[in-house]
């Protein structure tokens, strides 16, 4: 299992620093969900359905960055950032970068 932390010094274990690592997660709203959720945000309340497919959107973001980190050779990611610019309306896009690394023997 692939260590992913937002610190940039891991565990406390001596490690060497690697390589930029990074994962974009794209999905898009089907066209129901966003005429439901436009009712929902005119009149008020949580927006339950774009929740859900944010939270899965990330979850593939983060775990398609630790693939990554395990096949370049890496034993985590430090630094981890999630960032979420906009490709076009009704989609979400995760980017989820940060510095790959490797415990010291």
């Amino acid at each position: 299992m692939q260590l992913l932390t937002t610190e940039s010094t891991g565990d406390g274990r001596a490690i060497e620093h690697g390589g930029v690592i990074f994962a974009i997660a794209i999905a898009g709203a089907n066209v129901v969900r966003d005429v439901r959720e436009a009712i929902t945000n005119t009149l008020g309340g949580r927006m339950s359905r774009y929740e859900e497919l944010v939270e899965r959107t990330v979850d593939r973001a983060l775990t398609s960055l630790a693939d990554k980190a395990r096949v370049a050779g890496y034993d985590g990611v430090l630094a981890v950032r999630l960032s979420h610019p906009v490709i076009t309306e009704g989609a979400v896009e995760v980017l989820a970068t940060g510095t790959g690394f490797r415990y010291r023997m």
